[in-house]
């Protein structure tokens, strides 16, 4: 347990230790009674992530900016040698995974098992290795938080193959691509790479992605905590359900403006043609997908200043950069509150009272996807105590979550 201890150090904070070391023994301890037939195991750790910048630029080909973030999925694993992954989870168990029946299956999409069966049929697409294991995995990435806990668990499972039967050989990229792939075909979510490479790769990542499938992905060194402030999400309990069309209707939007130039994404699109057009755009687009452009090449080019200003130490240029990023998501992007429930406007009261209590101290923007769940704000060490009480009152005492920036993404400890 000697070399389990000096690995946690590696990606917890010194005063969380204690805590995450009674953590894994509780998991392995669940472990042993779940498979007492194995003697050897390893432990594996994949985080959860937050966008930092660039709302809803991602599946236009645009730029990024995100960060792997100390909440993760843990598991222990061993090898099973057999054709089946056997996996128990914290809370509900799923299906056992047959490693010979990997055919996409409509009767699985939105499930866990989805997800595995769709991450082993891309490794053996691509000549990877794949067999069976046992594993037990216990989660802290909050579920309805933004914080991605599907990319985290997408990620374990990956590298879990990798590390087991694949000699680690597989980069996080691929990793990151494998695990977008099993999301878009199996699980049935369009979505982009973000999420995905943020955990894969750790730390805060600049991601360029107009070439999808060749992203150019920066890793940046940077600690909030040096700047004496703290990255709080808060979740504000909004209700996701009945807004996928919502956020669909974002991406095609987009993608209408884009076609107006003869061209598929906004990525494409050269933005000063798109502003001198204007007028003509009108006569064939509505209003509300011109302006959801106009907040891609905003945010597009927010994303890239907000890194410089990071690479660059700067920290007062990035809250200002957050600042204009959360003003374009609100009044461009509109993607506060859903039209199909005007009425219910949690996160226009998060950033509203954020703003009360942070004044020009700190910044807050949607977190995510928006509409509903959750915002983030960048909170001053001198104010975190008055902000965090503030949060839980109005929005429930699990509704406030400060947040450390882990720099290692998913790895075997």
């Amino acid at each position: 347990m000697q070399k389990l201890n000096q690995n946690l150090k590696k990606i917890y904070k010194e005063e969380s230790l204690a805590h995450q070391e009674q953590r894994y023994l509780k998991a392995l301890e669940t472990f042993k009674k779940l498979y007492p037939k194995h003697s050897n195991f390893s432990f594996y750790s994949s985080p959860g992530r937050t966008e930092i910048g660039g709302n809803h630029t991602d599946h236009q080909h645009g730029m990024v900016l995100a960060a792997a973030v100390n909440l993760d999925i843990i598991a222990v694993v061993a090898p099973n040698n057999s054709d089946s992954i056997c996996i128990n989870s914290e809370g509900f168990n799923l299906k056992e995974i047959k490693l010979n029946d990997l055919a996409f299956n409509p009767n699985e999409i939105g499930s866990s098992e989805a997800l595995i069966k769709g991450i082993c049929s891309k490794f053996k697409d691509l000549n990877y290795n794949i067999k069976g294991f046992d594993a037990y995995i216990t989660s802290d990435v909050l579920k309805g938080s933004g914080l991605s806990s599907s990319a985290a668990f997408e990620n374990l499972i990956g590298t879990i193959l990798n590390y087991e039967f694949n000699n680690a050989d597989i980069s996080a990229t691929q990793i990151a691509l494998i695990s977008q792939y099993a999301e878009n075909v199996y699980f049935g979510k369009a979505c982009g790479l973000m999420d995905q490479m943020a955990s894969a790769i750790g730390g805060f990542s600049f991601m360029d992605f107009k070439e999808p499938q060749k992203p150019i992905v920066e890793k940046i060194n940077f600690d909030f905590s040096d700047c004496n402030y703290l990255l709080c999400i808060v979740n504000t309990k909004g209700d996701h359900v009945d807004l996928t069309s919502d956020y669909t209707a974002i991406t095609e939007e987009m993608q209408l403006v884009a076609k107006a130039f003869g061209k598929k994404v906004l990525r494409e699109v050269d933005e000063k043609d798109f502003f001198d057009n204007i007028a003509s755009l009108r006569k064939q687009i509505h209003d509300r997908a011109i302006l959801r452009a106009i907040h891609f090449f905003k945010d597009n080019q927010n994303a890239f200043k907000e890194a410089q200003a990071l690479k660059n130490n700067d920290f007062e240029t990035f809250k200002n950069l957050i600042k204009d990023s959360g003003n374009s998501s609100f009044k461009f992007l509109q993607n506060i509150f859903s039209l199909s429930k005007p009425l219910e406007q949690n996160l226009a009261l998060a950033l509203a009272l954020s703003e009360k209590i942070l004044k020009d101290e700190g910044v807050s923007r949607v977190h995510g996807g928006g509409f509903a769940g959750t915002i983030q704000a960048y909170v001053p060490l001198k104010l975190v105590q008055e902000y965090e009480e503030s949060m839980k009152k109005i929005f429930g005492q699990d509704s406030c979550h400060m947040l450390n920036i882990r720099n290692i993404g998913a790895t075997k400890l």
